[in-house]
């Protein structure tokens, strides 16, 4: 982190924005679920620097009471984007309970990992419902420290149409944070995932500063720390790469 340069690199990623949107959507808007966590918060700021306060939309997505929805709240205030407040809890209920009865005719229960899951990814449907509506695309938030160990759920925050923040790591996106003037008590906040109960810190088992520290430097001073972090590495690939397919020769 010590040469990291979170002026020159903020410039950098709103640059790269601007450019991704003039092929890809000239004209249309940033849509982003807003948590209240650093990574969406710095997403949106970098969208409104690169796009403009008028082309940034902000969701807010609990599913049925978010106690720390005041945070997301007060990133949208600060910014002064648009905003929508889509409740998913009815939508969840409606099909886990509609799976659940279907799986109770045979004895099988849903997972714990498909409890967990299943809301980022109606979180995700609604973002591209209203992207749609709404002549957008969907900002995808994940940091690189996530997407190397695959804390994230497919088809749910992994999925999105552009991601400003996928080569840089949690200490990184800290950094362009401050450095962006955004509330510190947002830029700070203990990550987590919602949904479990636990930090991501302790869902890991390691923190986000010894796996900052091995992506930028190859260097992890505890062994077991390292060998769980390479096969997590390993096993979850599959979630950055394309749908593989079967590649038919016609000669």
């Amino acid at each position: 982190m010590s040469s990291f340069d979170a002026k020159q690199v903020k410039n950098q990623v709103v640059q790269w924005i601007r450019d991704w949107f003039e092929v890809n959507g000239r004209g249309c808007n940033a849509v982003i679920g807003i948590s209240g966590g650093k990574d969406s918060s710095v997403v949106a700021a970098l969208c409104v620097e690169a796009l403009g306060v008028d082309r940034v939309i902000g969701v807010t997505m609990p599913n049925g009471v978010q106690k720390d929805i005041s945070d997301s709240m007060k990133l949208i205030n600060h910014l002064g984007i648009r905003h929508y407040n889509i409740n998913i809890a009815d939508t969840y209920n409606a099909l886990m309970n509609t799976i659940g009865a279907e799986f109770k005719a045979d004895g099988t229960e849903i997972s714990r990992q498909t409890i967990i899951n299943m809301p980022p990814r109606l979180r995700m449907t609604t973002l591209y419902a209203i992207s749609q509506s709404l002549n957008g695309r969907v900002a995808n938030t994940c940091n690189l420290s996530e997407d190397w160990v695959g804390y994230s759920t497919r088809y749910g925050d992994a999925a999105g149409d552009f991601a400003p923040l996928g080569g840089l790591t949690v200490a990184e996106v800290k950094a362009i944070g401050r450095e962006m003037g955004l509330p510190l008590d947002l830029v700070d906040k203990t990550p987590s995932d919602g949904l479990s109960g636990k930090s991501d810190e302790d869902n890991l088992g390691f923190t986000y500063a010894v796996l900052d520290r091995y992506i930028r430097t190859g260097v992890c001073d505890d062994a077991k720390t390292k060998a769980l972090i390479d096969d997590k590495h390993a096993k979850n690939l599959f979630k950055l790469l394309p749908i593989p397919h079967f590649d038919y020769n016609a000669q």
